[in-house]
């Protein structure tokens, strides 16, 4: 455990930002896995859970969760399942 204060704070302020990011990563995937399901199942609106899909993925990439190829990547991956 650090004994500087500037350290104690930088601690307090990385577990922070892990909580943060780790919710908004889940957000993201929970997204992704509910347009997949409803891709699957033939539900009514899986054009919703698209767009909201490729919404969450937009978000993640801004906030620096996932790569610029990464989001890409699954936009391309969920558009060409929507085609389907």
């Amino acid at each position: 455990m650090p004994i500087i204060k500037s350290a104690i704070e930088r601690v307090k302020t990385n577990e922070k930002a892990q909580r943060r990011n780790a919710a908004q990563l889940s957000t993201y995937r929970t997204a992704v896995k509910k347009f997949e399901k409803a891709q699957v199942a033939g539900a009514d609106d899986t054009k919703d859970l698209y767009i909201n899909a490729i919404s969450a993925i937009d978000r993640a990439k801004s906030k620096g969760l996932i790569k610029a190829n990464k989001a890409s990547r699954d936009k391309s991956r969920l558009t060409k399942k929507l085609a389907n």
